[in-house]
């Protein structure tokens, strides 16, 4: 990701200020920004990886799951179960990868109305270079350590939680 100008000043810290001068909840305006912004960082950032790839980060995703189901398939609805993204969005992730020859769609043998996804060959060998390129950058979280990747993690887990994402 191509890097532009910093500010002399960080934007996040001026806005709780004069957020502070308004209203309440100073850290929550604070803590929310700065995810959302990080969210904006990573995002772009795992992007440009992936684009190499012809891939989204959802669609590593999607073929990252079939990629550890023993079958290497699964359901379309289970797969948005468990990438916990809405039905279409599912179908929309599926049918590009199909197009890109990396997954391939067919009827659940067992279910008459299920649709079955399973990663090619193809996906698969995808799967393990753009991961391999992925680990290379930290999953574009370099500059944090060990401990404060875990930090993070246990900081945003009992929001997921609290959002019903897990019992």
């Amino acid at each position: 990701m191509a890097r532009k100008r910093a500010l002399p000043f960080d934007p996040i810290e001026e806005a709780s200020r004069q957020w502070g001068r308004r209203w309440g909840a100073v850290e929550q305006m604070r803590a929310v920004t700065s995810l959302m912004r990080a969210q904006q960082i990573v995002i772009g950032e795992l992007d440009d990886i992936l684009r190499k790839h012809g891939l989204t980060f959802a669609r590593f995703e999607a073929l990252v799951l079939l990629t550890f189901s023993r079958r290497g398939s699964l359901p379309l609805g289970k797969m948005g179960e468990r990438l916990q993204v809405h039905p279409t969005s599912v179908t929309s992730i599926v049918r590009r990868l199909e197009a890109a020859g990396l997954v391939t769609r067919t009827p659940h043998p067992d279910d008459g109305r299920a649709i079955l996804c399973e990663i090619t060959p193809a996906g698969r060998e995808l799967v393990e270079r753009a991961t391999n390129d992925l680990v290379a950058a930290d999953f574009a979280l370099s500059g944090l350590t060990d401990e404060q990747l875990k930090m993070l993690w246990s900081v945003l887990e009992p929001l997921r939680h609290n959002a019903g994402d897990f019992s």
